[in-house]
């Protein structure tokens, strides 16, 4: 096995002058970061899912009155068809308030913090630990 080691992309070295506690600290930023990616794509999933069920009234609806339950189909039209799932929002008015006031916010102040910090260079953390944790010489361990 002598595979050439090479060094990792430029774009996931540490620039000169960043210290360990620095690239830590974008590391856990940047963590942060991507849970709340994880978060907006349950709000998402909320999202969908419950216009699905809003749409899936139709049939209840339907279904209770050729069943000859016409209060009943009523009371589900007049009570939870197309009903706000917080006072004055729908699900997408949900999701547009937070990547406005929340999402937005958070992805612009890591990026700009990265810039500041790290010349704008992203997984540091990441791209140390995997050099770290290569085999060196190992073809499945190369750094690019």
């Amino acid at each position: 096995m002598n595979t050439p080691t090479r060094p990792p992309d430029p774009r996931h070295q540490r620039p000169e002058g960043v210290t360990d506690t620095t690239v830590e600290a974008l590391g856990a930023l940047s963590k942060a970061l991507e849970t709340t990616e994880r978060a907006r794509g349950a709000l998402y999933t909320f999202h969908q899912l419950t216009g699905g069920a809003d749409l899936a009234l139709d049939d209840a609806v339907r279904l209770l009155r050729e069943a000859g339950h016409g209060d009943q189909a009523d009371r589900v039209e007049r009570e939870i068809l197309g009903r706000n799932v917080i006072p004055g929002h729908w699900t997408f008015q949900i999701v547009e308030e937070y990547n406005s006031t929340y999402y937005e916010v958070f992805r612009t102040v890591e990026q700009e913090i990265r810039g500041e910090l790290a010349e704008g260079r992203d997984h540091l953390y990441e791209a140390e630990m995997k050099e770290a944790r290569r085999t060196p010489g190992h073809p499945d361990h190369t750094a690019t």
